[in-house]
This record gives C-alpha cells, structure tokens and sequence, in this order.
C-alpha cells in the first residue's frame, strides 16, 4: 500500500486465458505491421519518384505515411516483444514517452486530415485560385504547423503525470500507453489531468472534425449546383478517398473513446482489439485506399512488383 512518485514499472495487458496463443496473435500482428511498413514505404517512395505526384495533395499523403510509419513503430514493436518474450513490464519513463508520440502523433493526423479537407474543398469550389494558394511552400509550412501543434497540446499530459503517486494495480488496460489508462491508475486528484486531457482533445480532433464536415458541407453544395448528374459524381469522386482516410481516422478513435469512458465492464478483450485498431487500421488502410484510387500508384505498384 505505498505509493511512490515514480513507479518502476507499469503491467501491459494481457487477454486472461489465452496467453497461450500470445505467439500466434503475435505473428497475426507482425503480418499487419509488416504489410503497413510496406504499404507506407511504397507510398513515399512513388510521391517521390513520381514527377506527377509532385502535388499538394500527395505531399499531405506522404505526410499521412510517414505519421502511420511513426505510430505504429512506436507501439507494435513493444507489443510483440511482449508477446513473444513475455516482456509484460514497461518502465515509467518509457510509457511517458510512448504515451506522448501516441497522442501527439494522432493530433498531427488530424490536422492534416483537415489540411487535405481544405485542399479538396479549394480545388472544387475555387479551381483557377488553387494553385496560388497551395503551393509546395504553403504545404511544407502547413505540416510544420501541424506538427508544433501535436506537440504543444499533447507535451503537458505526461507532464501532469510526472507528479503523481500510483499506489493501485499498475496493470493497464492495452498493450501500450495512453492517457486515459495511466491517469486512472493514479491514486491522487487527477482533476487536472482529466480537464486538460479533454480540452486538448476537443480543441485539436474535435475542431478538426468540424471543419472536415463543414468543408464538404461547402463541397457539396458547390458539387449540387452543376447541371449534369455526371458531372456532380465526377467531381466528387475526387472526394471518396479522402472521406474513406477520414473514416477510418476517426472511427476507431471514437471507439476507443466509447470504450474508455462506458467499458469499465468490458471483456479485457475489446480493449486491447480497439487499442490494435485505432494503431493499425489506419496504417494499413491509407496506402491501401489511396493506392485504389490514384491511377499513378498503381502503374507505379505494378511496375514494382
């Protein structure tokens, strides 16, 4: 019953009963992680060498891999070490910082998720000013601002956890770290942590989401002003791979809200399942979604294999 201000250690989570198939799920997991290591590695290798794709809206693509690149090394590995090896423990300071990366990296998602969403909405509803306004420059300055954003926002919450005793069970409720299950293992006034943990959430993935849906409001009202049916799906079009990144962005993250804030109850199961998902599903479906759709990536692909 002691507590300490820095525990040694914290307990990744395990499925009860089927630690015996740690192996398997293992290989399972490494499968995906590899296909998504390669999936976003082929997508930053064919922008580059792709005269054509030397575009705004690839450029934020590239962005895109290397972010899904970023978030999985930093997590999948350590999953499958503890998998494989029985690695169970990780250190404070290692969840510290792997808590960080996972959050700010999702932030810097985001934004430019919404980067892509005014691209869209410039290139539909003002064609002959896109140029101008999208340049490679504003691009590059578009992701360093998306990236100080992540970081400003997300560096105080281990920040707010470096104080804090832990005195409770140290077993967390995923194979890696967030905020939301560190802090609840905390056995002091987490008031702090709680309302800025939010306020930063709403502020950077809620306010981008607002505007990714009032930018194809606007998209869609300039999409039903023209005269011809095929018009209107031809220009559209160019929308549904955005739409489709944006999905599978934000829906497992809503899911592992849900899951956090109403699934105390839960199988231990459908938390570490959601915790994969939000990981993974967008590192493999980007490439995969965008490679369906650009006629330029997949020649390049077929020309690769």
């Amino acid at each position: 019953n002691t507590s300490d201000i820095s525990p040694p250690s914290f307990i990744l989570a395990s499925i009860p009963g089927l630690e015996a198939a740690h192996f398997w799920m293992a290989i399972l997991l490494c499968s995906v992680y590899i296909l998504a290591v390669t999936a976003n590695c082929a997508v930053l290798f064919i922008v580059k060498t792709e005269p054509s794709l030397h575009a705004p809206m690839y450029f934020f693509l590239c962005m895109l891999a290397a972010i899904d690149l970023a978030l999985s090394t930093s997590t999948v590995p350590r999953i499958l070490s503890f998998y494989w090896f029985n690695s169970s423990e990780i250190s404070f300071g290692a969840c510290l910082v792997q808590m960080f990366l996972i959050h700010t990296l999702s932030a810097i998602e985001s934004t430019v998720l919404l980067a892509m969403a005014v691209d869209r909405y410039v290139a539909i509803c003002h064609p002959l000013r896109h140029a101008a306004i999208l340049t490679n420059a504003a691009t590059v300055k578009i992701g360093l601002v998306a990236m100080a954003r992540g970081v400003l926002f997300f560096l105080p919450l281990p920040l707010l956890l470096l104080p804090l005793p832990f005195c409770r069970s140290r077993v967390l409720s995923h194979s890696f770290c967030l905020h939301q299950d560190v802090m609840n293992l905390a056995c002091a006034n987490t008031t702090a942590s709680v309302v800025y943990g939010l306020t930063a959430i709403l502020l950077v993935m809620g306010l981008d989401s607002i505007l990714i849906c009032l930018s194809y409001i606007l998209i869609l009202k300039a999409v039903l002003r023209l005269a011809l049916w095929k018009e209107r799906l031809k220009v559209f079009s160019t929308c549904i791979a955005h739409i489709c990144v944006v999905l599978a962005f934000y829906v497992p993250l809503i899911g592992l809200s849900v899951v956090h804030r109403f699934g105390k109850g839960l199988a231990p199961l459908v938390h570490i399942i959601m915790g994969n998902i939000y990981i993974l599903v967008p590192a493999v479906l980007n490439p995969i979604i965008y490679g369906v759709r650009t006629k330029q990536i997949q020649r390049r692909i077929l020309n690769l294999i």
